[in-house]
């Protein structure tokens, strides 16, 4: 997340996680939100800077970009296991 530091950066990967998991129906545990969020903010955050060359800054704009990244996280991960059972 680009400009936050450490703990805003925690706190705002797990509400993004949390919010990821309400929208995709999954139940997982705080640890596993904040975890989802922060990738997803990495992840989401580097597609951008490579497709337009910026991403959305500010903490809300960091919050949007985190919540969609989590939401792709649990997408893909659905996939792969849906892939292998």
């Amino acid at each position: 997340m680009e400009g936050l530091g450490w703990i805003l950066t925690i706190v705002i990967g797990g509400i993004a996680g949390w919010i990821a998991e309400k929208i995709m129906n999954v139940h997982h545990g705080l640890l596993m939100n904040i975890v989802l969020g922060v990738a997803g903010a990495i992840i989401l955050n580097a597609i951008l800077v490579a497709i337009m060359g910026s991403t959305i800054g500010g903490i809300i704009g960091q919050l949007i970009v985190a919540i969609i990244g989590a939401c792709l996280l649990i997408w893909v991960f659905r996939l792969i296991r849906g892939a292998s059972t």
